[in-house]
């Protein structure tokens, strides 16, 4: 350690920062002083432009840097959002099918025939057929009854009652 000229006020530094006895008498014994060691120190402009260069190339690399990513993320929320809207068309167009299900069924219903309807019907099918069934067998008597008188007729010559 190189000791300069001590003033009063330097050896009262140098014994407070001792913290030890023998580290106090060494520094007390310090000889061969050469003199004042200058510190060439960079002129404050030239540390002011350094900081302020240094400044501005780390935020526009930081916001470079942010640019890529907000980029890079607005991609991804846009592609997100396109797919979300397929998404949704096909559900609107699964939820139209539906409705359009729902109402042919409902017209289904109010058309169709209900149960009882079918036996009502079946009901008066059967007397209309009953009812052409004894028209036909009437129908044939008659004719039977005509074949006889004719046949009648035509052994015997007369015409009867006619």
């Amino acid at each position: 350690m190189l000791r300069t000229p001590t003033s009063a006020l330097t050896r009262a530094a140098i014994r407070t920062l001792s913290t030890s006895a023998v580290a106090r008498q060494e520094s007390a014994e310090a000889v061969g002083t050469v003199g004042n060691v200058v510190v060439k120190r960079p002129v404050g402009g030239f540390r002011i432009l350094g900081f302020f260069f240094g400044f501005s190339f780390a935020s526009a690399l930081s916001i470079y840097y942010l640019q890529q990513e907000n980029k890079i993320a607005s991609g991804l929320l846009l592609a997100s959002v396109e797919e979300l809207q397929q998404g949704t068309g096909k559900v609107s167009s699964h939820l139209e099918r539906l409705q359009t299900v729902e109402k042919e069924l409902a017209a289904l219903k109010n058309a169709g025939a209900v149960k009882d309807d079918v036996t009502k019907v079946r009901g008066e099918m059967k007397k209309v057929y009953d009812g052409l069934h004894l028209e036909l067998l009437d129908l044939r008597a008659h004719v039977w009854g005509v074949e006889q008188d004719l046949q009648k007729v035509v052994k015997t010559g007369e015409l009867g009652d006619f």
